[in-house]
């Protein structure tokens, strides 16, 4: 049974951070592509950064320089640092991944950016 578990969410001032962390079972974690995806009240969910199985970093710019994406293979688990955080950073975050045809999500974190 696949499994993506989240952690690390919460209530945060602006210019605060959090690290998001994201603990996989149930797949070849090495083979897969790992992203952070965000959804907003009203709004579609977003990429927010992704890392290949080769290390290869993606970030959407509205994140460019604040966020930082890793992968740790041994613990089979992904994190995103989150710095200098913007009330318009609240959403739902979401750690998703793909291999192949297969594409698995987890249940998501709420993270609150707000004085």
């Amino acid at each position: 049974q696949v499994q993506l578990v989240e952690s690390g969410g919460g209530l945060v001032q602006p210019g605060g951070s959090l690290t998001l962390s994201c603990a996989a079972s149930g797949i070849t974690f090495s083979l897969h592509h790992m992203g952070w995806y965000r959804q907003a009240p009203g709004k579609q969910r977003e990429l927010v950064a992704s890392i290949s199985p080769r290390y290869t970093t993606m970030y959407a710019e509205f994140v460019k320089g604040r966020f930082t994406i890793s992968r740790d293979n041994a613990k089979k688990a992904v994190y995103l640092q989150m710095n200098n955080l913007r009330p318009e950073d609240t959403a739902v975050y979401y750690c998703n991944a793909k291999f192949s045809t297969y594409d698995y999500w987890g249940q998501g974190t709420q993270v609150t950016v707000s004085s």
